[in-house]
């Protein structure tokens, strides 16, 4: 198929079929649509809608993030998953300040040097904000292309190189704006990994995976290995108040960043480490339901604890943190599984 025809079909099946109206296609502001990228990796549309109009309320403009401190900005992010997207998000709002005036930049080029910006993303921003005829190929995009191709090759470079030239050749030079929104829209809610809606497909006729009636065979999936389980035992420790101990995750690893209940070493008694860090045994110490929580490379086998302090003067030492009481804001983002029990066994939470 020529790829005019390509991008005809692909065009006009948007123009009756594609996603309008999304609070980031409200205008053409180059900040507002990679905050809606960067929200959208990984994450369902429907998921994603109203964090980022909470989000863009509170942050308007790159300026507003930037001067807003993480906590702040974490705590909007809360529940989204994927924490280090909400880290860079911050640190490119500040970069931006730094480096370009507080003017978000639209090329390609200097999109790419933001922390948390690829290559298909900065072309995404490119091409939605200002119409720049730039490829894109994120993972709908991928799926698309390797079903329309029948590109039977294993994930890496030799098929990544494929595609991208794919995308390039495909990519028409009037009206990329609303192809790429079509190529996305295309894979999210028709050419899916799974059940493809391939009757309503307008690439369906010289779909070669069609063709050869091996849809769902394509993209050729990598063999997964199965990610490592880890123990993880956290601690609820609550006052005579009833206040609850936080402490903020190192910026690395599993939750960086977060505002978390403080880690025990599994091989350590909770009781003990109580003892260690606030002076003072508990006076109750018990186990709560093993929580199973899935992260993208592993799964984690959280372990609480609830332990109660019996004196108001418990003093974490070198341990810093906050007395958080529920029902207050937090003081920062939070995981689901902390988030979890606090609305439950350990207390409530602000909805």
């Amino acid at each position: 198929m020529p790829p005019a025809a390509f991008a005809e079909r692909v065009l006009a099946w948007f123009d009756v079929h594609g996603r309008h109206g999304l609070p980031w296609q409200a205008d053409r502001d180059p900040y507002r649509i990679w905050v809606s990228e960067i929200m959208l990796q990984q994450t369902q549309v429907a998921t994603v809608i109203p964090y980022y109009q909470r989000f863009m309320t509170r942050f308007p403009d790159v300026a507003s993030l930037a001067a807003a401190d993480l906590d702040t900005v974490l705590g909007f992010w809360t529940g989204l998953g994927y924490y280090a997207r909400g880290r860079n998000l911050h640190r490119a709002a500040q970069w931006v300040l730094a480096h370009h005036k507080g003017c978000f930049p639209t090329d390609p080029e200097s999109l790419r040097e933001l922390p948390g910006i690829g290559r298909s993303t900065a072309a995404a921003i490119a091409a939605l904000s200002t119409g720049a005829r730039e490829p894109i190929l994120d993972g709908n995009v991928k799926r698309v292309l390797c079903r329309f191709l029948a590109l039977d090759l294993p994930p890496g470079t030799a098929r990544d190189r494929r595609l991208w030239a794919a995308a390039e050749a495909l990519t028409p030079t009037s009206r990329v704006d609303a192809y790429t929104q079509a190529m996305m829209d295309l894979g999210a809610t028709c050419c899916t990994p799974r059940r493809p809606q391939c009757a309503r497909c307008p690439l369906r006729p010289d779909c070669r995976a069609v063709a050869l009636n091996q849809v769902e065979s394509f993209p050729r999936r990598a063999v997964r290995r199965a990610a490592p389980e880890v123990a993880v035992t956290l601690l609820a420790i609550g006052d005579p108040d009833g206040r609850i101990w936080l402490e903020r995750r190192p910026p690395r690893g599993i939750w960086g960043g977060m505002w978390c209940l403080p880690e025990c070493p599994p091989e350590t008694v909770p009781a003990d480490w109580c003892a260690r860090w606030f002076g003072e045994v508990p006076a109750s110490c018990a186990a709560l339901p093993e929580i199973r929580h899935v992260l993208t490379h592993r799964r984690l086998r959280v372990q609480p604890w609830q332990l109660q302090l019996s004196s108001g003067w418990a003093d974490p030492g070198l341990r810093e943190g906050v007395w958080y009481q529920s029902g207050t804001m937090p003081p920062g983002g939070m995981v689901k599984p902390v988030l979890d029990l606090l609305a439950g066994p350990i207390g409530g939470v602000q909805g």
